[in-house]
Parts: structure tokens; C-alpha cells; sequence
């Protein structure tokens, strides 16, 4: 989740204009999102250091898996911490569902076991090419129910929705489709999260910034380390 420089002036720009909107139940259980970029992790470490969960790259598209994931989510689960994965969308690759299966095949699933996040769709500015690679907003909205229908119909639970709410809005026509059963990760860089995309009155994750003390992103929970467990359990 290595945010384009357009991403990140987006991310600026916001934290410069929008209104500051305070968490709910917040007790901040920290957390990384890691890929292939970070390389050998040392879990051990970042869990003296505080963290309690992470989220670990999966997939991209239909053509690409994390060369780093297994290792990674093996250190993680042997560390003790709350894990999930993470697949980067290519809408304009295939359809939602084709991703979607491609991720539960190569690690994105979920397991009611009280350690696994559910998967999460890394939604965001396309890093090659048209900010909506292509897409008008309806045809978005469309592509990314047909990626959640379809992790939902295989797992049982809805795949957590990362993105910026610039992004969203831009690119969806700011869709609030999705806030009754997806949790939400926004991601801001900033003291606050500031306004959340259409329907979601509240984040489950803030990636609030993009390097720190530990590995990858840094983020944190929407509420107690009891809650993240609870959405571990779906």
C-alpha cells in the first residue's frame, strides 16, 4: 500500500481541508500493513514494540502474489499477532470476482479462529494509469460488489474496504453502498482522520501514516484489542 505521490498530495491536501471527525470506542490497538517491500519483518520485535495486528500484501490483479506473504504471515501467526491479508485491486484488469477468487486462492482467506482478519480489498489511486482506471463511477460501484459478493459468498463474512476518502469519492460518485456491511480502513495522514467516505460514520482502521517505529504502514484499531478479536471471530 505504497501510496503514489499523487496519493500522497491528495492525502495533504485533505488533512489540510477536511473537518477532523473524532473515533468511537477508541483505544487504538496498533498495527502494520506490510508487502514484499519491507522484506524480512521481525514480528517478535514489533510486538514488544506494541503491535497487535498486521496486514500482510496477498495479491495484485490476477497475475501477481506477494513473493514475501508466506513467510510473512507465518512470522506474524508464530509472533502471536492478530493477522490478516491484503489483496491491491486492478479494476480494469478483470472483474471483482475473478480478483476476488484469485486472492481466496493464494491466502486471502478467512477462518473463524479469532486470529484472521477478514481479507481486505486495497481499493485506491491506480499507479499506472487513469486515477479510476478507466472506469466510470457506477461501473466501479459494480466492480467492487462484484469482488465483495463474491469474497462474502466464500467466506461468510465481507472483505474490509481500504481507500482514501478523495478516492472514493472521485471514483465511486463517493457510493455509500457498502457501509452497512463492509468495515471500512481509511487511510490519512494527518492528526485526524477528517471526513470518512458516504455511509461509514466511523473507521474501523486509520492508516495514519506511511513509515514509524515499526515495519510498512502504520495503523491502528477503532476500539478495544477485545473488538479486534471480536472481528477476528466475524
Amino acid at each position: 500500500m505504497k501510496l503514489t505521490t499523487t496519493a500522497l498530495l491528495s492525502l495533504a491536501v485533505a488533512a489540510a481541508t477536511a473537518s477532523p471527525i473524532e473515533l468511537e470506542k477508541r483505544a487504538n490497538p496498533k498495527g502494520i500493513d506490510i508487502s514484499n517491500y519491507q522484506g524480512t519483518v521481525n514480528f517478535n520485535t514489533a510486538k514488544a514494540n506494541g503491535i497487535s495486528f498486521v496486514y500482510i500484501k496477498a495479491t495484485e490483479g490476477t497475475t501477481y502474489i506477494d513473493p514475501t506473504f508466506s513467510s510473512h504471515y507465518t512470522g506474524a501467526t508464530n509472533a502471536g499477532l492478530i493477522r490478516g491479508a491484503y489483496h491491491f485491486a486492478h479494476p480494469s484488469a478483470s472483474s471483482g470476482a475473478t480478483q476476488a477468487k484469485y486472492f481466496l486462492a493464494h491466502g486471502g482467506g478467512w477462518s473463524k479462529d479469532g486470529i484472521t482478519l477478514p481479507g481486505a480489498l486495497d481499493i485506491e489511486y491506480n499507479p499506472n494509469g487513469a486515477e479510476c482506471y478507466g472506469l466510470s463511477a457506477s461501473a466501479m460501484v459494480s466492480w467492487i460488489k462484484d469482488f465483495s459478493n463474491t469474497y462474502h459468498s466464500s467466506t461468510g463474512v465481507y472483505p474490509v474496504i481500504y481507500t482514501t476518502t478523495d478516492w472514493w469519492t472521485t471514483c465511486t460518485g463517493n457510493s455509500a453502498a457498502f457501509a452497512s456491511t463492509n468495515p471500512l480502513w481509511v487511510a490519512r495522514y494527518a492528526s485526524s482522520i477528517g471526513a470518512l467516505p458516504a455511509g461509514w460514520s466511523y473507521t474501523t482502521f486509520w492508516q495514519y501514516a506511511d513509515s514509524g517505529p515499526n515495519p510498512g504502514d502504520q495503523d491502528e484499531f477503532n476500539g478495544s484489542l477485545q473488538g479486534l478479536k471480536n472481528l477476528a471471530l466475524g
